[in-house]
């Protein structure tokens, strides 16, 4: 595993104040939101607002963020390809 995809998880965690989950406890290609860790909209937009914060990523498009937050995975992914920090 990435030091990017434990660093994603650490700040998904914090920004979330999911206090009572651990790195460990989200798997890398789990579904974020739904079944999976049953992250919701409000969720979406704290994620969001991560990605410009942490990584200098400004999401144009809300609709794309289904795409990029649908695991660890597809996240790290994105930040690979779009990061400006």
């Amino acid at each position: 595993m990435s030091d990017l995809h434990t660093e994603l998880k650490e700040s998904i965690i914090e920004q979330l104040n999911l206090e009572d989950m651990e790195p460990a406890d989200i798997e890398n290609d789990e579904a974020l939101f739904g079944d999976g860790l049953g992250l919701d909209s409000i969720d979406a937009l704290e994620l969001i607002v991560l990605l410009e914060k942490d990584y200098g990523i400004k999401l144009t498009d809300p609709n794309q963020g289904k795409e990029i937050f649908a695991s660890v995975n597809t996240m790290a992914g994105f930040i690979e390809k779009h990061r400006t920090k």
